[in-house]
């Protein structure tokens, strides 16, 4: 029997393909050694230095990434001579950060580099924000890396370690990253040698040290930490003894460490059976999984299963699903791929003839698995009980159409009675009784088979009209007629029963793939919603709605549910239902009717659409008074309420994301518009205060060239002011979309011309105009252009210098013309392209940034676009210098 997560056509005795792919996935890549620790100070650099000296020693290549000493005289004497890679020097805000240099690394190549505090965050400006992300290059590689972590840093564990500690983690490591590592090393001291050396000043100096002993110091929270180390190394271990007996076909299970597989089944024990395992883990402080095994020939168990295993998970096991017809195959050969121990299973209600004959589950569990401990649990007490439904109308079809088939039987061979021999009228009822097993069940099938033989008999088989049977022969075909007739009802009802399982169940997948598709459609919140509640509505046949979580008023802890979609729309909650969905939001688990929690009084059913950290929200159906959801339709259903919670806690990222950049974006602005004010409001009004200070109080005095020149000032500055303002009012203008257009041929060349004209006379700047050809005449607005242009040349000027030159060209390119406006300054620098044209934004250029607003281009982009244009920017033109600003339109 193969395991069940093997293909089914793989032999027995053969590694297993998933160890062996990640065995190969190995291939290639730099090995991992993690050094793991419970706490700073416990000694894992000092081991990891110690090993690499050994390993020196032995002629291996070793080279020091980065290895931090914190001012320890042990951890700095353990370095010796052990070669040290130079850091790597980042600017930042200011001043000079070392950071380890991945690229020298690289070029480098040992054979084992070390590199210390995996969970590190690089400087800004490095290649990857953390230093685990230069490991995962460094092996990508093929070098070898060996490196230093304590448990806190694992991301898996920042909740747990920020209750046991009251301290949250920053840096952290993800958990794949350990899991993925080819070797971790355990470096352990008790807490109380560990506060030792942190009170002689080895950890830590010594104001520090009191610091840290009022605080994560703690014994209790030293203790606690070295219990999750241990525990995290203990499975890593397990892992890799599981990982090495599938990858090299050893039959399990080794006594290497405890596991509990509840088997999980249809009866009512089902649950008593996970609670029983459940105590079983917890004295042996091992993992519970939880396995059901569905056989296509059994009859459907009522969503019984479907429960227990929700319960397990729970009560944290790991619970699965399999399907075989070798019931007992099935289970040794899981328990054997998990390294299971010990396996938990209810005592069931098994027939007495079955139990003298052996034929039990438990004892074709004791013949076939002598390896493993079984555990039989009782089964509930007194009669079992049942809940009982009425029948579906299938059913009643199903015994009224199996005497029908007979009926029919019969009708065919009274026509061909005389031509068909008497004995062989029995292979008409064998047609009867095969399609009322088919099409209805064994059950049906066998009174078909039970109806067909006394018709036979009766009717067909001398003497006629009575059930005697006198020759020897009729007695051997009415012998052969009914086993082969019983043979027949049991098996084809079990076919039967596999294809309507096995059709329920594309269906299912269909459905599935299906809403997938209509998830993933670019859409509102709104219509999210409502596709949730229309797959609900069409899954189970009954009105739908979708609660979503609203934010508790103050006082209040829990969020209260609010209908946001239903199916059809008048399927609202009643008082009595929305006190169940309370209570389903603010636990997480399924309320209402057909549930253990509040199931009289309303009938609706909730079930929240969970994710790893929280409830997003609630799907409520309505069932009738005595209805139940079918095992398939159930299964379907919380397969769907997974993709919908999904989809919703995406959503919702987007949406955070979105505000987050909106805000990131609004603070910008109004940083540089706080900025923009403090430097560009205030020096032209300093210099206008300044020129009429000194004509006031010194006017009289001064020459009459003195006080023309302060007033050229502050008019100089006045209209400087004036245009800072215009600018402001500009941008305000574009971004509310009140420009207002008046589209009329333009001459490019004579508002080129202009515009030069008038920026080189207000600068003093020589300005060219080359015209490339005819040029047609573009439909623009005369005065919105004649700004473009004098904002593009102003700019232009300013970064060009005194000596440098400014040229405009203007040519025709395919169904646009060009304007192009060119400098021979120092250029764009190639990160500022793309924001070269954001309000407030101001290039560096060379060492200096150039007086302005950071508008001009701004508003320039806001009227090409208005105009039907587009504009880009160019840099380097050639030799390393130099910039293009290029604005085109339709011709």
């Amino acid at each position: 029997m193969p395991l069940p997560n093997q293909p089914a056509g793989r032999e027995p005795g053969r590694p297993d393909p998933e160890a062996l792919l990640a065995l190969a996935r190995q291939e290639g890549r730099g090995r991992l050694k993690v050094f793991l620790g419970a706490a700073p100070g416990v000694g894992k650099t000092f081991e990891m230095l110690g090993e690499a000296r050994r390993r020196q020693a032995g002629g291996a290549d070793i080279l020091v990434g980065i290895v931090e000493t914190h001012g320890r005289a042990e951890t700095a004497a353990q370095l010796g001579d052990l070669p040290i890679l130079p850091r790597a020097r980042i600017a930042y805000r200011g001043q000079v950060l070392e950071e380890f240099d991945l690229d020298a690394a690289l070029v480098r190549r040992p054979e084992i580099l070390l590199l210390d505090e995996l969970a590190h965050a690089n400087a800004p400006g490095a290649r990857h924000p953390r230093r685990w992300q230069d490991v995962e290059e460094l092996r990508e590689a093929g070098i070898e890396v060996w490196t230093t972590m304590n448990v806190q840093h694992l991301e898996g564990l920042s909740e747990a370690v920020a209750r046991i500690t009251g301290v949250r983690v920053a840096e952290t490591v993800p958990d794949r990253v350990l899991a993925e590592a080819d070797a971790v090393e355990l470096i352990d001291l008790p807490p109380a040698e560990l506060i030792e050396r942190l009170r002689q000043g080895k950890v830590y100096r010594p104001d520090q040290a009191q610091r840290a002993l009022r605080g994560f110091f703690r014994e209790g929270n030293l203790a606690a930490l070295r219990e999750l180390a241990l525990r995290r190394t203990a499975e890593r271990v397990d892992a890799d003894v599981t990982g090495y007996m599938r990858a090299n076909a050893i039959a399990g299970p080794w006594p290497s460490g405890e596991r509990v597989l509840a088997l999980v089944g249809g009866d009512p024990g089902a649950e008593a059976v996970v609670r029983h395992a459940r105590r079983i883990a917890e004295v042996l402080r091992a993992p519970l999984l939880a396995l059901h095994v569905e056989r296509p020939s059994a009859p459907d168990d009522r969503g019984t299963s479907a429960a227990a295993l929700r319960l397990a998970e729970t009560l944290g096991a790991q619970a699965e699903t399999v399907v075989a017809t070798d019931l007992p195959g099935a289970i040794l050969a899981f328990a054997r791929a998990r390294n299971v121990s010990h396996l938990v299973i209810g005592r069931g209600h098994t027939s007495a003839l079955r139990r003298l004959a052996g034929r039990t589950l438990s004892a074709a569990l004791l013949r076939r698995g002598s390896d493993f401990a079984l555990h039989l649990v009782p089964g509930p007490v007194g009669p079992e009980r049942r809940e009982r439904r009425p029948p579906r109308w299938s059913e009643w079809l199903g015994w009224a159409a199996a005497p029908g088939l007979v009926a029919a039987a019969t009708l065919i061979a009274h026509g061909t009675d005389g031509i068909v021999p008497e004995g062989a009228m029995g292979m008409v009822y064998l047609a009867a009784i095969v399609a009322a097993a088919v099409g209805f069940g064994a059950l049906q099938g066998l009174l078909a088979a039970v109806l067909s033989f006394l018709c036979w008999n009766f009717l067909f088989l001398p003497p006629r009209y009575t059930f005697v049977i006198a020759g020897a022969q009729d007695v051997v075909g009415v012998v052969v007629f009914s086993l082969v007739a019983l043979l027949l009802a049991g098996t084809t009802g079990g076919l039967g029963r596999s294809v309507r399982t096995a059709r329920a169940r594309l269906r299912g997948l269909r459905r599935l793939v299906e809403f997938s598709r209509r998830l993933g459609a670019p859409g509102t919140r709104g219509d999210l919603l409502d596709a949730v509640a229309r797959e609900a509505e069409r899954l189970t046949h009954h009105p739908a709605c979708v609660l979503m979580p609203l934010p508790p008023a103050p006082g209040e802890t829990a969020p209260e549910p609010v209908l946001r979609a239903s199916v059809p729309v008048s399927a609202e909650p009643d008082e009595t239902g929305m006190a169940a969905a309370r209570w389903a939001m603010a636990h997480g688990r399924a309320t209402g009717r057909g549930t253990d929690t509040l199931p009289a009084g309303t009938a609706w059913q909730f079930r929240p659409m969970r994710t790893a950290h929280s409830v997003v929200g609630l799907v409520g159906i309505r069932l009738d008074d005595r209805t139940a959801l079918e095992t398939e339709t159930d299964r379907a259903l919380d397969a769907m309420l997974d993709q919908a919670a999904v989809a919703i806690e995406r959503l919702d990222l987007m949406e955070e994301r979105a505000r987050d950049t909106a805000r990131a974006e609004a603070e910008r602005l109004r940083t540089a518009l706080l900025t923009s004010l403090g430097h560009d409001l205030k020096t032209p009004l300093t210099s206008i205060r300044g020129a009429i200070g000194t004509l006031r109080a010194a006017g009289g005095t001064l020459s009459e060239a003195a006080r023309a020149d302060l007033l050229a000032t502050a008019e100089e500055e006045a209209a400087r002011l004036s245009r800072w303002i215009g600018n402001i009012l500009d941008i305000v203008r574009i971004e509310s979309g009140a420009v207002r257009m008046r589209r009329e041929p333009v001459d490019l060349a004579e508002a080129a011309e202009a515009a030069a004209g008038r920026i080189g006379r207000a600068t003093g700047q020589a300005i060219q105009v080359a015209v490339e050809g005819n040029l047609p005449q573009p439909s623009l607005d005369p005065l919105l252009l004649d700004q473009i242009l004098g904002n593009l040349l102003d700019n232009a000027v300013k970064f060009a210098g005194p000596e440098g030159k400014v040229t405009v060209r203007l040519r025709r390119e395919g169904y646009e013309v060009a304007i192009l406006v060119e400098d021979d300054g120092p250029g764009i620098p190639p990160e500022d392209l793309r924001r070269i044209f954001d309000p407030f934004f101001r290039a560096t250029r060379a060492d200096r940034v150039a007086a302005g607003s950071g508008l001009g281009l701004s508003i320039c982009n806001g009227l090409v676009h208005a105009m039907g244009g587009r504009i880009q920017a160019e840099s380097p033109l050639a030799a390393g210098c130099g910039a293009r600003l290029a604005v085109r339109f339709p011709a």
